[in-house]
């Protein structure tokens, strides 16, 4: 039996968006203290870069037992236990007493961002259907572009007049709000038909997801934009400042003008989303591509722009394609949804992480880099343009 789509209402976009900021939220909050974090603990800005790298890996590789949860518990026991283990780890990191534990508190935080993560796509599924989850999915990532334009500068505030480990405790509340709106707010979406099959950890259940043709081939898709964001997210901020001999507040300016207009692509794309999901996917990589090919072409001029304009052309590609993907990837299992949301993150997030960390012993500098991951698209253009079973 089918049910229509529902229509977006105020209380689930909050819940929505509270669950899927928790990701974004651990990760760019502190950018700004990893020169502080490496001076108190003694080790290098690449070792804490690493903090960054992990946490991104049990965010990605959690959802392949927190997805299977989802299913068989239901969305919102496993989003608040999630939420719950965020809150702990957050202050497991304020009170770290070394690097060592730093880490650690990190890696179970991410299991925590892990759970809120899938079940914020599986809900998506739940309620909107196939033929609106990617245009929902776009609206998501315009709201969570808001945390790369305010997260930075609270957390440059807070390190300066508190210290580096302000960012963590103002995460421990940030989760305890969480907690509560989930708690109270949220009505339990999964189908009472959802189906649920065999023990937790047995990995067999991927493989009929995993294997059908049109999950695969957007899931990666997925995967390789992901990891052109996760470079840029993380390796900027050092070629702004260090590099180019700019401020925090230069760092913090550039952020967060490529955040509004992020925000404004993921605003505006979705109605284009709507009416032609192939063909935005089709643009989408379009502008990908050519946005790496001009960041390749600019690398050799050290300055803020040369970085910055291809970044800002990426932003509409990003809001076409994330979006358009991640529903198209989802569509042929509405029954399964906790699971395939499950793998499709465990791709897109230590997918990412895996091939930027592969990536960066090719020794290029930080916009040889990205371009260099947006060009990784090339293929699916390809084959997106060439086959139908893809289109």
């Amino acid at each position: 039996m089918h049910t229509q789509p529902a229509k977006p209402n105020f209380t689930l976009l909050l819940i929505l968006a509270l669950l899927v900021i928790f990701c974004p939220m651990g990760i760019d909050i502190y950018l700004p203290a990893f020169p502080t974090i490496a001076e108190q603990f003694s080790v290098s800005e690449k070792q804490v870069q690493q903090t960054v790298a992990i946490f991104m890996l049990t965010v990605g590789l959690g959802q392949l037992i927190a997805g299977p949860l989802a299913d068989r518990f239901g969305r919102k026991p496993v989003a608040l236990t999630g939420v719950a283990l965020y809150g702990l780890a957050a202050l497991g990191a304020y009170y770290a007493p070394s690097f060592l534990v730093l880490m650690f508190a990190r890696a179970i935080q991410g299991l925590g961002a892990c759970a809120t993560f899938v079940v914020a796509f599986a809900i998506v599924r739940d309620k909107f259907g196939s033929e609106r989850s990617g245009q929902i999915i776009t609206y998501l990532n315009g709201i969570v572009c808001f945390i790369p334009a305010l997260a930075p500068i609270l957390g440059a505030w807070l390190t300066v007049q508190f210290g580096w480990q302000m960012n963590f405790l103002f995460l421990t509340g940030f989760a305890l709000l969480g907690f509560i709106v989930t708690l109270f707010l949220f009505r339990e979406t999964r189908p009472a038909d959802s189906h649920y099959q065999g023990h937790i950890l047995d990995l067999r259940r991927f493989f009929p997801i995993i294997s059908t043709p049109l999950f695969l081939f957007n899931s990666l898709l997925c995967m390789v934009t992901m990891s052109a964001i996760l470079v840029f997210v993380t390796l900027a901020p050092g070629w702004l400042i260090t590099e180019l001999g700019g401020s925090v507040a230069d760092f913090t300016f550039w952020f967060s003008l490529n955040a509004v207009l992020s925000i404004l692509a993921s605003f505006i794309m979705p109605i284009y989303i709507k009416r032609q999901p192939k063909r935005a996917l089709k643009i989408g990589l379009l502008v990908l591509v050519s946005a790496g090919l001009l960041m390749l072409l600019l690398s050799q001029y050290k300055t803020p722009l040369a970085l910055m304009i291809p970044m800002f052309i990426a932003a509409f590609g990003f809001a076409l394609t994330l979006g358009s993907a991640a529903g198209r990837a989802l569509s042929l299992f509405p029954k399964q949804a906790g699971t395939a949301s499950a793998l499709l993150g465990a791709m897109q997030m230590s997918g990412a992480s895996l091939l930027v960390f592969i990536t960066q012993y090719l020794n290029l500098s930080t916009p040889e880099l990205i371009g260099t991951h947006f060009l990784l698209l090339i293929p699916f253009s390809y084959l997106l343009f060439r086959y139908t079973k893809y289109a």
